[in-house]
């Protein structure tokens, strides 16, 4: 699964997609929780264009009209990701995978491997952000009012697939990772397309050649450097 993302974009720059170039904030979030419910940058497709959006990272129901009815209905269902293979027989899921498709923008993400009763954080990113800063994951969203302070906002979970061979080793668990997009992909997956199509994309694995993963401190998510590698040299015996 994918609840731990995080974003380094050094500068303010511009982004292409779709042959148009957008202005990209500086962002410095180099790791943030799902479970803490807060918002993150996604592209969202607007008439013939798109646009850069903080949304709320937690698909809500078009019926949940409040962000604290949301708080009672995500202890019954974790929305922070949808999987792909169920993406268009699912009642919550289906109508946003065929009409709002949005990407979602990482530098890298944070995953566990198990080893008995042990656990190994990895740091995981794509050669892509590594030579451009972030990368796309495919990602589905809805939008709101909230019926009791009135703010307009998007939600949003992001798709997971089948673990590609890098993935399956360190997700050794449930064998997930984010259906992460390149370029003419994740161009594709915010135009109109085919409910095959969707379906198609939804599954991609991107290749594990073209990602890179090491282990970091078991405390990242309250380390002043998340992203420093940490040797764990029981596991080279395995």
């Amino acid at each position: 699964m994918c609840y731990y993302n995080g974003i380094l974009v050094s500068k303010t720059t511009y982004l292409k997609l779709k042959k148009e170039e957008k202005l990209l904030q500086a962002y410095h979030v180099p790791v943030q929780s799902g479970f803490q419910y807060s918002r993150w940058p996604i592209i969202k497709p607007q008439a013939n264009t798109w646009q850069i959006e903080l949304a709320h990272w937690e698909l809500m129901a078009p019926w949940v009209k409040t962000l604290e009815a949301q708080a009672e209905s995500r202890k019954r269902i974790n929305t922070l990701n949808a999987t792909a293979e169920r993406l268009l027989e699912s009642t919550l899921y289906k109508e946003a995978a065929l009409k709002r498709r949005c990407l979602v923008l990482s530098s890298g993400f944070y995953e566990w491997m198990h080893v008995g009763k042990q656990t190994y954080p990895h740091y995981i990113t794509t050669q892509k952000a590594e030579a451009e800063e972030v990368f796309f994951m495919a990602g589905i969203y809805n939008n709101h009012v909230d019926q009791t302070t009135g703010e307009m906002f998007a939600s949003f979970s992001i798709v997971t697939t089948v673990a590609n061979s890098l993935m399956e080793r360190i997700h050794n668990t449930k064998k997930r990772m984010p259906t992460i997009l390149p370029l003419p992909l994740a161009e594709e997956w915010i135009s109109e397309i085919s409910a095959n199509r969707i379906a198609e994309i939804a599954q991609y694995q991107y290749p594990a050649s073209a990602m890179n993963a090491y282990t970091i401190s078991r405390n990242f998510r309250t380390s002043d450097n998340p992203l420093a590698p940490v040797d764990y040299p029981e596991l080279a015996l395995i």
